[in-house]
């Protein structure tokens, strides 16, 4: 088993879990499933094949291929980011031939041709992530990051990541460069007394060191099991949260991307 650590940051950001139809939610943090999605983009996988195992990635001596199953991911919320709700219309102003089709087939009146919908999304908001699983696929999967067959967005179409997004893209503990070495972005500067900065931990496992019965903190319904447009369906999968207390030297500074870089060429922090 093997890693990458992956920063996810841009101007918008938006997982959703459960919103439908008039409403589109989005989570504080990124989903299992818009992570295997993008994972899938950057392989040039279309919906129909997205969570296929990888047989070509099968390792001598193993029964079965690897396949998003075999990922754990851990989040680390370095800036939660602010809730922001778009008021987003769909069809208005189209002539009765274009108008939008309703569910059995045919066109929508005129006075009822504009859709209006909510769609929620975390403006700011900055999140280190670490991947473990396979070495093959680790491996694959960073090198298709790094040249994606289709566009890399963090939940939505219009939501496009910064630059650098993998910051280490083979790492025989990830999680461990968490909590000792990746920089750490905030919109602020600590206190200088501070030796410490408290920061939050998505686990999907109980975390290191706690007790292996500790119940979960919470549930996210974002294990994909289709993801194909029609026939999407999700499982729950449970969650853990911590506040880890963080070095206060992995601050980044008011320029995070100098720290950034300084960390991907190996630099001490």
């Amino acid at each position: 088993m093997t890693g990458l650590v992956l920063r996810l940051a841009g101007l918008l950001q938006s997982s959703g879990e459960r919103g439908v139809f008039h409403y589109r939610d989005t989570c504080a943090f990124p989903t299992r499933s818009a992570l295997i999605g993008m994972f899938a983009a950057a392989q040039g996988r279309p919906r129909e094949h997205a969570l296929d195992p990888y047989p070509h990635l099968k390792a001598p001596g193993d029964t079965t291929a690897p396949s998003h199953r075999d990922l754990t991911l851990t989040i680390r919320i370095d800036q939660p980011g602010t809730p922001y709700r778009d008021f987003h219309t769909v069809g208005g102003g189209r002539p009765r031939d274009q108008s939008l089709l309703t569910g059995n087939g045919t066109r929508r009146k005129p006075a009822a041709s504009t859709l209006v919908s909510q769609r929620d999304y975390l403006t700011g908001a900055v999140f280190t992530l670490a991947v473990t699983g396979p070495a093959p696929l680790i491996s694959h999967i960073a090198d298709t990051l790094e040249r994606p067959r289709f566009g890399l967005f963090l939940g939505r179409r219009v939501c496009l990541p910064d630059e650098p997004l993998i910051l280490n893209a083979n790492g025989p503990d990830p999680v461990k460069e968490l909590l000792t070495r990746t920089p750490l972005t905030r919109n602020r500067p600590p206190d200088p007394t501070n030796t410490h900065l408290p920061t939050t931990f998505v686990w999907e496992h109980p975390p290191p060191g706690s007790d292996p019965t500790t119940p979960p903190d919470r549930e996210s319904t974002s294990e994909p099991v289709n993801l194909t447009r029609h026939a999407r369906r999700h499982l729950p999968r449970p969650l853990w949260m911590t506040t880890e207390h963080l070095p206060a030297h992995l601050y980044a500074g008011c320029r995070p991307i100098d720290a950034l870089t300084a960390y991907m060429h190996g630099e001490p922090a």
